[in-house]
């Protein structure tokens, strides 16, 4: 192989690779219905939080200071800290793993058109 060939193809892999980003949202709408029930922290929420959050977001120091054990610090983190932007951020999204499925951040996002409820 020649030079040119092996600069060409050097090109084209950085090329490849300049065109990924984390700015994909996996779609899984298709099995996702419109949420038609009042979303609460305590049936919906909370096993979330449990779920995804509270690895890295409890005990005695949390990451970030944000401890996402409580009905009260959860949605303090929605109204004051941006807890649902970054849930749904591709980019830099909470969990660091990757974005929740979309049915999930769709329950968050309910959640917070109902009024953030507890009971």
């Amino acid at each position: 192989m020649n030079k040119h060939t092996k600069i060409t193809l050097a090109c084209i892999g950085l090329l490849g690779l300049a065109s990924c980003t984390k700015a994909f949202i996996p779609d899984d709408a298709a099995t996702t219905n419109p949420i038609n029930r009042t979303i609460k922290y305590n049936a919906d929420v909370k096993q979330i939080m449990t779920n995804s959050c509270i690895t890295c977001h409890s005990g005695p120091a949390p990451s970030a200071n944000l401890d996402l054990t409580t009905y009260t610090n959860v949605k303090n983190a929605a109204l004051n800290r941006n807890l649902l932007e970054r849930m749904n951020d591709a980019t830099a999204p909470m969990p660091q793993s990757g974005l929740l499925r979309l049915s999930t951040r769709q329950i968050m996002d309910k959640w917070k058109a109902d009024g953030y409820l507890e009971n």
